[in-house]
């Protein structure tokens, strides 16, 4: 939930001036989910809010749309034309010189990198530094409150689940000789997350052999491959409780239909896991450290 005084207290923590929200036809979900602004709630004209490291709000919502920020505290500044727009983010600003905007440098960061190139600008030329708002969405939006985290822990338990049923089925038709493809292992899937109350906003990918190494691979009727015997299969699923604030569980595992593992596919798996070990003790020597890894 939104709170001017935790975001206050970060700012200052961060050294920031203030931070300036702001989006355009749902073009900033990061901004929208910061200020509690529904997902339904569908806004035509720009709005900016900036929030001082002290003091008060200040709201810009266009004449319209005077109600875009109602709720929040603040004075407001409604505009119509362009200049009178310019003239209220300016007006905003006296007195600010670091400023944090879902900006990110390079682009190096693009889920955060929300704000347009020419609105950055348009900020700057007020004379102002604007800086990436990382650290603050960190904070306010990246963090899984109590509740999440226990839905994160219910759906990753049907995730692996649908393991079992789709390696057993795999198992149980080719040892029966029954034949069963590539979307037959999808229909097992959803039916089991349908079963157990998940939501995914796609259905899984099963890809046999070459259509594991397509990281998008989608099952259609002149590319649906039956799995027999001595074929490698990858299933890739996620979902979530179906409930507004369940978090998503996202798992890949791979599986060889037969009684021993080819030595190619084990020595795969051994250069794999020594890549995934020495990643995760760099990233453990980089944070004991304090040290900030290049590109996060």
């Amino acid at each position: 939930m939104f709170s001017l005084e935790k975001i206050q207290e970060q700012l200052r923590i961060f050294g920031f001036d203030a931070w300036l929200l702001f989006d355009f036809r749902c073009s900033n979900p990061l901004a929208r989910r910061v200020l509690g602004i529904a997902d339904d709630v569908f806004l035509s004209r720009r709005w900016f809010y900036m929030i001082p490291s002290h003091g008060k709000p200040v709201k810009i919502c266009h004449k319209i749309e005077p109600g875009a920020l109602n709720g929040l505290p603040g004075d407001i500044i409604i505009y119509l034309a362009w200049q009178e727009l310019h003239e209220a983010i300016k007006k905003s600003l006296i007195g600010r010189k670091k400023l944090a905007m879902e900006y990110s440098p390079h682009n190096a960061i693009p889920y955060l990198s929300r704000v347009d190139a020419g609105t950055v600008e348009l900020v700057r030329s007020f004379g102002v530094e604007v800086e990436s708002s990382g650290d603050l969405v960190q904070v306010f939006e990246s963090c899984l409150s109590p509740e999440q985290w226990q839905l994160h822990l219910k759906a990753s338990q049907f995730t692996r689940s649908a393991y079992d049923v789709a390696f057993a089925a795999i198992a149980s038709s080719v040892r029966g000789k029954k034949g069963i493809r590539e979307s037959d292992v999808i229909k097992l899937i959803m039916s089991h997350f349908e079963k157990n109350g998940l939501y995914t906003d796609h259905p899984p990918i099963c890809g046999v052999n070459e259509h594991s190494a397509d990281p998008h691979y989608s099952t259609r009727p002149e590319t649906d491959y039956q799995i027999r015997e001595g074929d490698f299969v990858l299933i890739d699923l996620w979902a979530k409780m179906n409930v507004p604030q369940g978090i998503y569980s996202d798992l890949t595992r791979t599986g060889y239909v037969g009684n021993v593992v080819p030595a190619k596919y084990a020595k795969i798996f051994d250069i794999v896991a020594h890549a995934r070990d020495a990643g995760i003790a760099k990233v453990r020597e980089s944070f004991s450290a304090g040290k900030q890894l290049e590109g996060w």
